[in-house]
């Protein structure tokens, strides 16, 4: 009976540990993705955006053969 409850502490504690880790992660996720880029917020720091893009150039690459 020892063995089967020491594993089973180990896998309760193992699986509450991955669901406060996806809890976290999918927080910030929500907290980082609840406005739309270039929007301003009412209070707090707002970092503003230089270019129309999220990420990368201003403009696409031309590929020349």
């Amino acid at each position: 009976m020892n063995t089967f409850v020491s594993e089973l502490y180990r896998d309760v504690s193992c699986g509450a540990g991955a669901v406060l880790i996806t809890l976290a992660l999918s927080a910030t996720f929500v907290q980082a993705s609840s406005e739309a880029p270039g929007t301003h917020r009412s209070s707090g720091h707002v970092a503003l955006q230089s270019t129309h893009a999220w990420f990368g150039q201003p403009e696409p690459a031309v590929l020349v053969d």
